[in-house]
């Protein structure tokens, strides 16, 4: 099954800027990748970089590192407690789980059942066949957007690393060229894709950093933590 995914070894040495030097691997094993652990067994190509880890904490997009069919290992931007349970989202399979292990800013997720590597692989959802997008995270927060020399004040929906969807809009945009502003964030230049009642989807000409965007997250949640506390006070 995974015979054509197997990674061959190469005889140069890797390149730090060669993108599948920091990506992740899939690993053909059951056990929960660890950072200590030596691997001997084959290698699956490289495929996925960033999921979301949905736990009691919120939702934050984390940056992994290993898969396996039992686990996967991941760089988390916000603070997990070990026994957390969450829903790891990959390849658009929301995947239910428990953290296991945490050490300097990377955890351990076991799932509660081995996942079929081969849909995950595929970028697919069980029996169903579509391509996988990148993850999003829901939000609600006001962005300026600017259309040409028109502005507009918008709520956004949600926010990925490659993108947003916002409202209210007008039809015209669609296929537009646009700069959002979004508060703690550095100006996105981007182009209108898709339109429809009001709601639009904007993919962006660079996508976001994963630190940038983890950094945002973290930004909005403690500043949600703090208006808690003060209204409860």
């Amino acid at each position: 099954m995974f015979g054509s995914l197997i990674r061959r070894k190469e005889t140069r040495l890797p390149n730090p800027e060669d993108g599948s030097f920091d990506s992740t691997t899939f690993s053909l094993s059951t056990a929960v990748p660890r950072p200590s652990e030596r691997r001997t067994e084959e290698r699956v190509a490289p495929m996925l970089r960033v999921a979301k880890l949905d736990g009691p904490s919120g939702v934050q997009l984390i940056r992994v590192r290993n898969v396996s069919a039992g686990g996967l290992m991941a760089e988390i931007g916000q603070p997990v407690s070990v026994g957390d349970i969450v829903t790891v989202e990959l390849s658009s399979q929301k995947i239910p789980g428990s953290v296991v292990w945490i050490r300097d800013g990377t955890v351990g997720v076991k799932f509660d059942q081995n996942i079929d590597l081969g849909e995950l692989l595929a970028g697919r959802k069980p029996r169903h066949g579509f391509r996988a997008r990148p993850p999003r995270l829901d939000v609600s927060c006001k962005a300026s957007l600017r259309v040409d020399k028109t502005y507009y004040t918008v709520d956004v929906h949600d926010i990925s690393l490659g993108g947003m969807k916002v409202e209210p809009i007008d039809e015209y945009c669609l296929g537009k060229k646009v700069v959002v502003v979004v508060e703690s964030l550095r100006p996105i230049r981007g182009e209108v894709r898709w339109y429809s009642n009001r709601k639009a989807g904007i993919v962006f000409d660079d996508a976001l950093s994963f630190e940038d965007l983890a950094e945002w997250v973290g930004k909005r949640l403690e500043l949600a933590s703090l208006k808690a506390a003060y209204q409860n006070s």
